[in-house]
């Protein structure tokens, strides 16, 4: 039962808010996708994948940074930094979980498999990145926001605009909220020699965040007019708006509680997205 329970923190899903973040934008890629509810099977499919790979990265991270995460007091309780599991307990776990997600893949066509691959890729390489870019979150954004264009691979839609002003403000909005993140994180960083946008934008870092969540909002208030949507959807819009307010009002004083908290409540941007083009397409 104590191995279960330490494969369970180390998948976190003691910590759903990783979840909570890559489902709503893989929601609003089906939607739009779609145009209204997607097929049933494919949006089963989709919500555990979202489960499974956000689980499976957790385990990779935690491979890739050990000896790290023994030294940051975020992470050295982790089942493999306290030595709770074995790094070859982890690794046939993760075989588990990447096994389950390849059978989901399957189930939707070689496309989808040769997509899901990508995103395999992406999520291997980014624990690495923190150590040779000083700007690793762009890496996370993409990987974060892989499902978007295999929602529309996995539902037929040729990619269009919508497809891609949808992705490029989620891509954008990852960096922002990784970065909030990393600014918990940053004096560790500092000592390990770990790179983060946090690190990077320096005492630059509220003007930038700032700037780039109006850039999320005008890309996609854009996205909502090419589609014509509804009053709603603009609505939506505006709670997103006093959301990244309060965001940047909790990391204007760089308390790491409050950063923290800024990061979690981040999936509430993703869920008002979301919702607004759900109630649009309904």
């Amino acid at each position: 039962m104590n191995k279960i329970n330490s494969l369970l923190r180390l998948a976190r899903f003691d910590k759903p808010i990783g979840i909570l973040l890559l489902l709503w934008p893989t929601m609003s890629a089906l939607w739009l996708a779609s145009n209204g509810f997607p097929d049933a099977n494919i949006l089963m499919i989709f919500i555990i994948g979202v489960v499974v790979m956000r689980s499976a990265g957790c385990v990779i991270n935690d491979l890739a940074d050990t000896e790290i995460d023994k030294h940051v007091e975020r992470t050295r309780r982790r089942p493999l930094a306290t030595g709770e599991l074995s790094k070859k307990e982890a690794l046939v776990f993760l075989l588990f979980l990447l096994s389950i997600a390849l059978c989901l893949a399957i189930s939707l066509g070689f496309i989808v498999v040769a997509w899901s691959l990508g995103g395999l890729v992406l999520t291997i390489i980014y624990p690495f990145c923190k150590r040779f870019i000083k700007s690793p979150q762009v890496i996370l954004g993409l990987t974060f926001s892989w499902s978007i264009p295999m929602a529309y691979v996995a539902c037929g839609t040729e990619f269009n605009f919508s497809m891609f002003f949808l992705w490029v403000g989620v891509l954008i909005w990852i960096i922002v909220y990784d970065t909030f993140y990393a600014l918990v994180d940053i004096d560790d960083d500092l000592k390990t020699g770990v790179f983060s946008t946090a690190i990077l934008f320096g005492d630059k870092v509220s003007f930038v965040t700032s700037l780039s969540q109006i850039i999320v909002l005008v890309v996609w208030a854009y996205l909502g007019i090419i589609l014509e949507m509804s009053l709603i959807y603009f609505l939506m819009l505006i709670v997103v708006l006093l959301l990244f307010y309060r965001q940047q009002l909790l990391i204007s004083a760089r308390k790491k509680k409050d950063c923290f908290r800024a990061f979690n409540e981040s999936w509430y941007v993703g869920f008002f997205h979301f919702f607004g083009i759900f109630l649009s397409l309904s």
